[in-house]
């Protein structure tokens, strides 16, 4: 379960811009990731939610962009986008394609703060 070792490196995020910016509390936060990387928003709010208690960050929501997987064939040369990956073009069936999206790491995007 990956989940909590990037439930506390958020925390450990949160904490460096708190050192920064002089923030006491978090009340949410947005973050960015591929469906390609295998992470469970259930399993990680679980996971932040036990690992921030007693932090500034206890109690702060977790708001999730999910990015799609985007393909594009070499058969019929499209670009498609979809929701999970079967190994084929959803246009035409083919083999032939290469993942071009979805594989991006979580990310940070920003924090509400008080």
């Amino acid at each position: 379960m990956h989940e909590i070792s990037l439930a506390v490196s958020i925390l450990e995020i949160v904490e460096e811009y708190a050192a920064k910016a002089g923030f006491s509390k978090v009340n949410s936060i947005r973050l960015s990731f591929g469906r390609l990387t295998c992470i469970e928003p259930k399993t990680l709010e679980f996971a932040f939610k036990v690992q921030s208690e007693g932090t500034r960050a206890d109690g702060a929501k977790l708001v999730f962009e999910v990015l799609p997987i985007e393909i594009h064939c070499l058969s019929c040369d499209t670009d498609s986008q979809t929701e999970k990956y079967s190994g084929t073009c959803p246009k035409c069936g083919q083999a032939e394609i290469l993942v071009t999206g979805g594989k991006q790491d979580l990310k940070m995007i920003d924090m509400e703060v008080d």
